[in-house]
């Protein structure tokens, strides 16, 4: 297919499907991961630590998942990321101690980047530029979609097989995502040209050297812009309970701020594709970082909720941002490779948000934390907006 003829709907089925179903798996898993393990014996610090390796799964598999696509191609790295995650669900439903559930909950995470980073890379390759930021921010909201949705169906199921039911839908769902992804989707044209030309994939250490420019101005704006969107995951669920809010309420407030930050994912990508990548990370990352500043200033379930559409519209403008940047940011003959480290920086600030507020908390108070997130928002902001490039041109000019 060429570059003229892609579309956003030509994408659909082979693309953005597999990407949905996948995440729905993802999202059913999520909350069922903590009563598993408590299930099995774990105290609630243990069990927060085997939450937390999806995310170390994640991190770990930024860089293996690159080397994988570029030596074996995308969807062959994406059929076998689903061939290691329906044995680690396997081993989630059969797990009779916790190191047996941790090492599969990690492997989760592991295939979980190969995913990403794959369809990062195959949808950088199929797409002409002048779409990039539209097809790479609705690939970010097929992901939140999934992630929504995988709750209420992964309720569904854990009410028929308990804590077993959620890792079999997510079984099921990677077995049918590889499905239509075997049957609809064709190699990337980085592929062919590979397979035509025998080039060998660069290292990525190689590749990280060459890179180093990009990955220390840029980068680290990736890195922020992790951290302060797990802030949010964290900063309004804690704050409520501060408040004295109930569960449910805090279930309404955080489905209400998701819901805005999935109505948001191609208006981004279009004023992205319009008028520029800035735009959209200079906004997104002000208005996260004003929302945590306010958000100790809230003290009723109405201000709370307010400030958590904020974030939601804030994280919203946002989505595919990161994805983006990367594939403008790619060098065409190590694509794959310079992917895995720029997703390691974002998947390190996903991971240290959330340490950093726990730490903070633990020497002074929530507050406090809160507020360095917010100022690490205002942070995030200026390095993008002295660094992204103001026109980064296609490959074609």
């Amino acid at each position: 297919m060429s570059d003229d003829q892609v579309t956003l709907r030509s994408v659909a089925a082979p693309v953005y499907l597999p990407s949905l179903l996948y995440g729905i798996g993802q999202g059913a898993i999520v909350p069922i991961i903590a009563l598993s393990a408590r299930d099995l014996g774990a105290s609630i610090g243990l069990a927060s630590l085997v939450v937390g390796l999806v995310g170390l799964g994640q991190i770990v598999g930024d860089i293996p998942a690159g080397a994988l696509a570029a030596r074996v191609g995308e969807r062959r790295a994406m059929l076998a990321a689903t061939v290691l995650a329906a044995a680690a669900l396997l081993v989630c439903i059969l797990a009779t101690t916790i190191w047996m559930l941790g090492i599969a909950i990690l492997a989760t995470g592991f295939a979980g980047s190969v995913w990403g980073l794959a369809r990062q890379a195959y949808l950088t390759e199929l797409v002409p530029y002048q779409l990039r930021a539209r097809a790479l921010s609705t690939l970010g909201g097929a992901q939140r979609i999934g992630m929504f949705i995988g709750p209420f169906l992964g309720a569904l199921a854990a009410h028929y097989w308990h804590t077993d039911g959620p890792y079999a839908l997510h079984l099921v769902t990677a077995i049918v995502a590889a499905g239509v992804l075997f049957v609809l989707a064709d190699p990337t044209k980085r592929d062919q040209q590979r397979r035509a030309t025998n080039e060998a994939p660069k290292g990525t250490v190689q590749i990280a050297k060459q890179q180093f420019a990009v990955l220390r101005t840029l980068g680290v704006g990736a890195l922020l812009i992790g951290a302060i969107r797990a802030s949010r995951q964290v900063v309004i669920p804690l704050w409520a309970d501060q408040i004295g809010l109930d569960p449910a309420a805090v279930s309404i407030i955080f489905g209400i701020s998701a819901a805005v930050d999935m109505l948001m994912f191609y208006p981004a990508g279009k004023v992205m594709d319009r008028v520029g990548r800035a735009w959209v990370a200079v906004p997104s990352m002000l208005i996260l970082g004003i929302a945590h500043l306010v958000l100790p200033l809230t003290h009723t379930p109405a201000t709370l909720a307010a400030v958590a559409v904020v974030m939601g519209f804030g994280n919203g403008i946002g989505s595919g941002l990161i994805m983006t940047m990367g594939a403008d940011l790619s060098p065409p003959e190590a694509r794959t490779e310079f992917l895995g480290v720029w997703r390691l920086f974002s998947d390190l600030g996903n991971g240290a948000g959330p340490l950093l507020i726990a730490g903070i908390t633990g020497l002074s108070a929530l507050g406090p934390a809160v507020l360095v997130m917010g100022v690490i928002g205002l942070g995030g902001a200026a390095v993008l907006g002295r660094w992204i490039p103001r026109h980064i041109p296609s490959p074609k000019s």
